[in-house]
């Protein structure tokens, strides 16, 4: 019985050890990033809403073929944490359709996915303007990547790799691991979606607060369904939304707010 309990904490410590490493290679430290970043922001001269906040930029301005393999470069190794997170859970013998990102039914999830983004695009948008309004929030430039050819590949990749890493660590295996160490099911909904709204701070408190709601609706409809696919599938749309939505609309459209 005493084995038994040693091994079981044992255990415990090691799921622990594993789940701060995880965070800490990918975005538990982007919240700390963020967190630095909107005290640079708050103690900056002037209000937040004169301030910008840039998403995807140029890495080699007026290198064009130089600038695309950066973008692919930061891309591909953004995912790196995704895949370590596919080994960790493979060794439990499940891989990610534990967490329900597979091929499983991809047509439920993209559909499931719209309705989603669909939802929360139009009231996060309204939100966003209503923050920066206020000056709670820095002025988001989704994109200032330079008119090449690909500029908006790129800003679809980039969208991809975002909800990729996003829903499969904040949500399929943060759930999955804090669950394993007795947190209760209030505990794990307030984990994730204080980390979710935590990496987006250096968009200013708007930005925390938006994101951190989304997270608490992507947790629901994660147990309820039991699936992160929907869930990319939706994150995907609302940032390929709004990446390319901006570049094709900024400056043309007077509500589009702008450096």
């Amino acid at each position: 019985m005493a084995e038994s309990f040693a091994q079981e904490a044992v255990s415990r410590r090691i799921l622990r050890s594993e789940t701060v490493l995880v965070l800490a290679l990918s975005l538990g430290a982007s919240g700390v990033s963020a967190l630095i970043s909107f005290v640079g922001s708050l103690t900056k001269p002037g209000g937040l809403k004169e301030q910008a906040a840039t998403l995807n930029s140029s890495y080699a301005p007026g290198r064009p073929w130089l600038d695309l393999a950066w973008q692919l470069f930061g891309i591909t190794t953004a995912l790196v944490p995704v895949a370590l997170v596919a080994h960790l859970l493979m060794r439990e013998g499940t891989g990610l359709r534990a967490i329900g990102f597979d091929r499983t039914g991809p047509w439920a999830d993209l559909g499931r996915g719209t309705m989603v983004a669909a939802g929360i695009g139009s009231a996060g948008l309204a939100f966003y303007l209503v923050a920066r309004a206020a000056g709670f929030n820095l002025t988001v430039v989704p994109e200032s990547l330079p008119d090449v050819w690909w500029k908006f590949p790129v800003l679809i990749l980039s969208a991809l790799q975002n909800s990729v890493v996003e829903e499969v660590i904040v949500v399929g295996y943060l759930l999955r691991r804090i669950g394993q160490l007795g947190w209760t099911p209030m505990a794990a909904l307030v984990a994730s979606s204080v980390l979710r709204g935590s990496y987006h701070l250096y968009q200013g408190i708007g930005g925390f607060i938006g994101n951190m709601v989304m997270g608490v609706v992507f947790v629901l409809l994660y147990r309820r369904w039991g699936r992160v696919g929907p869930l990319v599938a939706a994150h995907a749309l609302l940032d390929i939304g709004a990446f390319v939505g901006y570049a094709l609309l900024a400056g043309k459209v007077g509500w589009l707010p702008t450096p």
